[in-house]
């Protein structure tokens, strides 16, 4: 089952610029700035920078839907026809993440929380 779409994250080729515009676009200074993770919380969404992110496959924006239990959610979506990108990590704090592509090739991610 799907909480809904609570984070967008965007992969960037260089952190510095990708932070200063997020942070006009968005109106608020990261939560957390990290060389691995920009992340920023507005109007009840996160939005996050990956300077690793084209090297994990993500050819633009991830959206990431909440799940209540990531494995079964990616299991239902490989069964209806959609290929693993990055399997089931965890990023810290008890958080998983996985995305996958549909056929078409969209990204679609999954998130869980601890």
């Amino acid at each position: 089952m799907t909480a809904g779409l609570r984070t967008i994250i965007y992969p960037v080729k260089d952190l510095a610029p990708a932070k200063s515009l997020f942070s006009a676009l968005l109106g608020v200074e990261p939560y957390t700035d990290e060389p691995y993770y920009v992340g920023f919380r507005a109007a009840g969404q996160e939005v996050g920078l990956d300077p690793n992110g084209h090297a994990k496959g993500m050819t633009g924006p991830v959206p990431y839907w909440q799940v209540t239990d990531i494995r079964t959610t990616l299991s239902a979506l490989l069964a209806a026809g959609a290929q693993t990108v990055q399997d089931v990590q965890d990023v810290g704090g008890g958080r998983l993440i996985a995305f996958v592509k549909d056929p078409d090739g969209n990204l679609v991610g999954l998130l869980q929380d601890a």
